[in-house]
């Protein structure tokens, strides 16, 4: 039974709660209102894509609404047993999940395909078309590219089609009645202007006459959610959306929203990441920086797209698909090995931090350059490696040295290395950095991965106390900053969200930041120079192999307790 004054803070809705769905796990997040930082309940439910019969991965709607009701009673009980108190209303709900995709919907509200995700590498030419027509990198994941590769397809459903929005859209609708999306997410549905908040007018007119002559009288603005800044009120739990996330009944409706948000946003959020010269590193079942420019790039990169922070200022981000989850996997070989020899800490078994612990220790004692190692992570299609499949390798010359240590640094830096090509495009636009903000499993073992991203950047990288959080406590911040607006002071009311960022959530948090070491920059550039050239072995890989069996990756990386 809890002593302090949270039971109070949770039966007055004194609260924000946060969710988001993302590629392995949805989570949920409860915290003070008042005191963000206050982690008040958790909840999680673990899910997994599936590889469909036409070769695109998908989640079924139901299992969104069951593995949401699930991770919602998980807080709820855990709210229960730290506290003694069950919460029936919010202060304030926000939803998060991964950006992109393609969900399309009829004038009836029913589903027209399965969900396509970001995972997708389908959409090249349309993908190729749009970024002509545009004049910007659209990247294959955007939900514009889903859209208007389906138009050039001809797929039946098209004729059919009223509305177009993210998973995180489709369940703050279900859940409010309101077709909205925050403009961070509305970024990577289609280009935004941020000057107006809104997307880009030239380019909508610009696509409803691409489409003209495959699906006459297209008016692509219609078929997209209204896009709202961070703060503003996005909606009210209807009865219905209360029964959907607690179909016990106890949930009450009315508690207001903040607008619906991808997983980039709300990263930038759980690392204070939304002022020019900042950025972070994510790194989960994908990979992916966000930097908040200063000034517009001079010109367009397929490494690069150009999105914006939940409040509207531009971002450029650099995505890979591939992240941690072949690491991850090798840590599991590692795991069965010393579960086979009988290895044991304290008389137990190790457990996946330990081993974690262990092999990343090993890697700091790895040469600077991996010994002449590589290590591709390409389980999925990379487009910034010019990959449409992946075939995960372990690339050695004979003259390279095969050690534990220089085998777990080649896998470290296989998880920067794409990551890194779309760096040094930034790099060449003139863009810098004050620091870059690491974010994601990966960082909970102290020292090791956040080191060897400053040298694979060449640029400081912190850490703090949220690294590993993730995006539900980043969108249950968001819902805090909302309530502020509604409930605080006029210079509450008033505050960016990068004031209230700095001033009502971070000030005073432990931050751990790490210079770059001239012996890792060195070793990396060598190693990516590497990389580089050795791409085309993974591409020959990719025409040579077939996949032996369906694929489903995992990003074991987030199980690390």
């Amino acid at each position: 039974m809890s002593t302090d004054a949270s039971p109070s803070t949770i039966l007055e809705a004194r609260t924000a709660l946060g969710i988001e769905l993302g590629s392995t796990r949805i989570k949920a997040c409860l915290v003070d209102a008042d005191d963000p930082t206050t982690v008040l309940a958790t909840g999680s439910h673990e899910w997994e894509n599936e590889f469909t019969e036409d070769r695109r991965w998908s989640y079924s709607l139901e299992s969104v609404w069951s593995g949401l009701a699930a991770a919602y009673a998980e807080l709820v009980a855990d709210a229960e047993r730290r506290h003694g108190v069950r919460p029936t209303t919010f202060g304030a709900i926000g939803v998060s999940a991964m950006m992109h995709g393609y969900l399309a919907f009829d004038e009836q509200g029913g589903l027209l395909v399965p969900f396509r995700t970001w995972r997708n590498t389908s959409t090249g030419p349309a993908a190729a078309e749009l970024s002509t027509a545009f004049g910007l990198n659209i990247p294959l994941r955007w939900s514009i590219a889903h859209l208007h590769q389906a138009v050039i397809d001809a797929e039946p459903h098209v004729e059919r089609l009223d509305f177009l929005t993210t998973l995180a859209g489709y369940v703050h609708w279900r859940l409010t009645g309101r077709k909205v999306l925050g403009i961070g997410d509305a970024s990577g549905m289609f280009p935004i202007d941020s000057a107006t908040g809104g997307y880009d007018p030239d380019l909508l007119v610009r696509y409803d006459a691409l489409a003209e002559g495959r699906r006459p009288g297209t008016r692509v603005a219609e078929l997209l959610p209204e896009v709202l800044g961070a703060g503003e009120h996005a909606g009210e739990l209807t009865a219905e959306g209360a029964m959907l996330l607690d179909p016990t009944g106890e949930l009450r409706p009315g508690a207001p929203l903040c607008p619906p948000e991808g997983d980039a946003g709300t990263g930038m959020v759980a690392t204070n990441s939304v002022a020019p010269r900042t950025g972070n590193v994510s790194a989960g079942t994908s990979i992916f920086a966000m930097v908040v420019l200063e000034r517009p790039l001079a010109s367009a990169h397929h490494e690069i797209d150009l999105v914006t922070t939940p409040a509207g200022d531009p971002v450029a981000m650099v995505h890979c698909n591939n992240g941690a989850s072949e690491l991850a996997a090798w840590a599991g070989v590692f795991e069965r090995f010393a579960e086979a020899a009988g290895a044991t800490r304290d008389g137990a078994p190790l457990a996946r931090d330990a081993v974690f612990e262990v092999l990343f220790g090993e890697a700091l004692a790895g040469e600077p350059d991996a010994g002449g190692l590589l290590a591709y992570n390409t389980l999925a299609g990379e487009p910034i490696a010019g990959l449409d499949e992946g075939r995960p390798m372990v690339v050695r010359t004979p003259d390279s040295r095969l050690t534990l240590a220089n085998l777990m640094r080649a896998q470290l830096y296989g998880v920067y290395g794409t990551l890194a090509l779309g760096m040094r495009v930034l790099s060449a636009e003139g863009v810098e950095l004050d620091r870059m903000f690491g974010h994601g499993g990966i960082f909970r073992t102290a020292g090791v991965a956040q080191r060897l991203l400053a040298g694979a950047l060449d640029a400081p990288v912190a850490v703090g106390e949220t690294a590993a959080e993730g995006g539900a406590w980043g969108i249950a911040v968001l819902a805090a900053y909302l309530r502020e607006r509604g409930h605080g002071t006029d210079d509450e009311r008033d505050a960016s969200l990068g004031a209230y960022l700095d001033h009502r959530v971070f000030a005073g948090s432990a931050v751990e930041v790490v210079e770059p070491e001239a012996s890792d920059v060195a070793g990396f550039a060598a190693y990516l120079e590497r990389y580089r050239a050795g791409l085309v072995a993974e591409a020959a890989a990719v025409a040579a192999l077939a996949p032996t069996t369906t694929p489903t990756p995992e990003d074991e990386s987030t199980k690390q307790k």
